[in-house]
């Protein structure tokens, strides 16, 4: 066999492909549903972080500080294996497809809320003392004139953040979700062949190219004029 035929049947053999492809295409559709689970959950927790830190009880934002800062500081595949193996022993069991949503949601909660209150942080305070002049209460100048311009602000670094969280899916294979990984780890174990790991990389390509994309239209459609 010459290199070109060697190489071919290393990462672009037929008959794994027809073999395990079913078992990548489920990979994909386990990853969609995790990470459409995680941005869901994840965004509407930080930006109620944000708006409950708005109202500047101290208590509370002590804890929600420290929470943010706990969860960027530390790697998102420590705090899954603290959490799938730790959560047993005190009576807590939950599926590898809950914990990888639990704690991802709970990473881009961590960074949402950042970036949501720098946005609320950047409105002017004399927007916030004339929206309260004409008697709106706090909750309402936050929801009908804060958040609506802040939310539009954090919109770039909230997608760049996003994207980058939901990749991180990946990491349920450690723990046994079914994802993309983790089907073509298993199918290439199975196979002795590199052909698996290659429909995964083309199946990440499929799924998270057009999601850049889509984050890039959204940046430029609700970027402020510089002008």
């Amino acid at each position: 066999m010459s290199g070109l035929d060697i190489f071919l049947d290393a990462f672009f053999n037929q008959k794994v492909i027809d073999r395990y492809l079913p078992d990548i295409l489920w990979g994909m559709v386990v990853t969609v549903q995790a990470a459409a689970a995680v941005v869901v959950t994840g965004i509407l927790a930080g930006l109620l972080l944000a708006a409950i830190r708005s109202f500047h009880i101290r208590p509370l934002n002590w804890l929600i500080v420290g929470f943010v800062d706990i969860f960027r500081a530390l790697p998102p595949l420590v705090v899954i294996l603290i959490v799938y193996f730790g959560l047993p022993n005190v009576g807590i069991n939950l599926s590898s497809f809950a914990v990888l949503w639990l704690v991802l949601s709970l990473v881009l909660a961590a960074f949402s809320e950042e970036i949501f209150w720098a946005g609320i942080a950047s409105i002017r305070k004399g927007q916030w003392e004339a929206a309260r002049s004409t008697g709106l209460t706090l909750a309402q100048t936050l929801a009908y004139i804060i958040l609506p311009q802040a939310v539009r602000l954090t919109v770039p670094p909230l997608t760049n953040r996003t994207i980058a969280i939901t990749k991180n899916t990946a990491l349920g294979a450690v723990i046994g979700v079914p994802e993309i990984l983790m089907q073509a780890q298993t199918a290439q174990s199975f196979s002795g062949n590199a052909t698996p790991l290659l429909l995964g990389s083309l199946a990440y390509v499929a799924l998270f190219v057009p999601v850049v994309i889509l984050g890039r239209w959204l940046e430029t459609r609700f970027a402020w004029d510089r002008a």
